[in-house]
């Protein structure tokens, strides 16, 4: 949509965006077919771009333009009054996504820089230095439509057109739109009766509605927040619970193996005590009997005479 004054060029604007000439003999510029008023004149394009078509939507109402009627100074001057009384009066203007691309985030800013940006509009050629450009012709010199240095024409076709084309459409569906369908919508009641006509009667408007349901539903995920970290603390403690338990278990069957193991090595040692007293019982034992045998052997030798 392009606002502004009649005869700033606005339709001249969206020729040179698109190297058309959207009006023609047989459908006439606003300018020729009706008087300067504020009434909105509205008109549809539909033109091709590099193989897509575009439908444009070309709106005739009261812009300041003209970039080339300004010096350098009083361009920069122009901007920052005008930047001031946007901020001054809570102005929404595009604003441009965040990116993680640092090469993104740099076009971005040269195009901040330059906000708001003064264009010219042309489709004349002009050969300027050897070179057919597009531009305005003076007596004191060319103003260029593509030269950076005479306008932003080129910025803003790129951010048009290219780079953020798509962002525009989406905040123009996503923000504008859905502003002005609420809009419609606060009009009327839930009996689809405006409130225009019925004044009387006290209607809750939808962004009113879809604020308090924000508020319930953050109310609601806090609420749900607060109950999962209950639950997971109480699992948390069951867990420990459960951990120092089987500790204890654990602990309680090492004492008890620590005293069956203490008691068997008791027990093996008293065993091993006993064989051992056994053992020399019986060496003891075996010692007398090999003397008895000795002896009643050298007395049988004796006997018989026999000396060894």
């Amino acid at each position: 949509m392009v606002v502004g004054e009649s005869g700033l060029g606005k339709s001249t604007l969206i020729n040179s965006l698109f190297l058309t000439d959207l009006y023609s003999p047989e459908y006439p510029g606003p300018s020729h077919r009706i008087k300067k008023t504020v009434q909105v004149e509205q008109s549809k394009v539909l033109i091709k771009e590099g193989g897509v078509q575009l439908l444009l939507t070309i709106v005739d109402i009261p812009l300041i333009a003209k970039a080339d009627t300004l010096t350098p100074e009083e361009c920069q001057q122009f901007k920052k009054q005008i930047m001031k009384e946007i901020q001054e009066h809570k102005i929404k203007i595009y604003e441009f996504p965040e990116t993680d691309d640092e090469e993104e985030n740099k076009l971005v800013k040269k195009i901040k820089d330059r906000l708001p940006l003064a264009v010219v509009g042309s489709n004349t050629i002009i050969e300027v230095n050897g070179k057919r450009v597009r531009g305005r012709q003076y007596p004191w010199g060319v103003a260029e439509v593509e030269n950076g240095e005479h306008c932003d024409f080129t910025i803003l076709r790129n951010m048009l057109i290219r780079t953020h084309m798509q962002d525009l459409k989406d905040v123009t569906n996503n923000v504008h739109y859905e502003n002005y369908r609420s809009r419609k919508l606060a009009a009327v009641t839930y009996n689809g009766v405006d409130n225009n006509k019925n004044k009387g009667q006290l209607t809750k408007s939808p962004l009113a509605q879809m604020e308090e349901e924000r508020r319930e539903h953050v109310a609601k995920m806090k609420k749900m927040e607060m109950e999962m970290e209950q639950v997971f603390e109480m699992k948390v403690k069951e867990k420990v619970q459960k951990l120092k338990d089987s500790e204890a278990e654990l602990q309680r069957r090492h004492e008890q193996m620590k005293k069956n193991l203490e008691a068997q090595h008791k027990e093996l040692e008293e065993k091993r005590r006993q064989f051992e007293d056994e053992k020399a019982n019986w060496e003891a034992q075996q010692r007398i009997l090999e003397q008895q045998n000795s002896s009643r052997t050298l007395e049988k030798n004796k006997k018989k005479g026999k000396i060894f």
